[in-house]
């Protein structure tokens, strides 16, 4: 069976209740929760959490919290993969079998249902271990600099100073919002970014990392502007 797991675990820092802070009208988790269930895909939805009150909005949206994660999974140093293997060894305690697992985060308000349909079949039809979310970088990363301990500015890649914007690779980063992967993948702790992984690109203008507040406020921007235009 096809399993969505979405990892929210309570007492985070930098933005005091997280995974349920309102957002354009609604908890943020309840963004994720309603995709997962548009997207038809899934034989069961659960949300991993050690948090009651997460655990009770997440219910109320229509998602299943049949269990609370143990502690050792729920610091600020828990890993996301330690936490879907978790999951599935839960469900084959209870007899269940799962094949597919997509790890979507909590905080992914953009994610649209096709993107992970889609992703699920791209999954299949490569037989990969995992296919995760990526978009591209908006500026060349070749022609990032770095500060020095005296103040000056460096190039990180100084080979790539004479080099036109046109013929440098383009390259891509990890979007956070959603990893699909084999059970056996996720048990067996494989690496994420390794060979066995294929990419789903989303466009740039669907992902916004929310780590900070002034994460939150632009993301909030975005998406109200988004849902304006009908883009969403």
């Amino acid at each position: 069976m096809n399993v969505c797991v979405i990892p929210a675990r309570g007492g985070s820092k930098r933005i005091p209740k997280k995974n349920i802070k309102d957002f354009n009208g609604k908890p943020i988790i309840a963004y994720s929760i309603e995709a997962a269930l548009q997207a038809g895909c899934f034989d069961r939805i659960i949300v991993s959490t050690d948090n009651k009150e997460i655990a009770k909005i997440s219910i109320d949206y229509g998602c299943e919290v049949p269990f609370f994660r143990p502690e050792e999974l729920s610091d600020d140093y828990s890993g996301t993969v330690p936490v879907i293997k978790h999951a599935i060894e839960w469900f084959e305690s209870a007899g269940e079998l799962v094949d597919n697992v997509c790890c979507l985060y909590a905080t992914a308000p953009f994610v649209q249902p096709n993107f992970i349909l889609q992703a699920l079949q791209k999954l299949k039809d490569l037989k990969s271990d995992y296919c995760f979310s990526v978009t591209d970088y908006r500026f060349p990363v070749q022609r990032s600099v770095h500060i020095t301990d005296l103040g000056c500015v460096e190039m990180l890649y100084p080979e790539h100073f004479n080099t036109r914007s046109q013929d440098l690779e383009k390259v891509y980063h990890d979007a956070g919002q959603f990893y699909w992967g084999r059970a056996q993948a996720f048990k067996e702790e494989r690496s994420l970014f390794s060979s066995n992984s294929v990419p789903y690109i989303l466009p740039s203008y669907l992902v916004q990392d929310i780590d900070t507040l002034e994460d939150w406020i632009r993301a909030e921007a975005m998406y109200r502007s988004l849902r304006d235009l009908d883009a969403l």
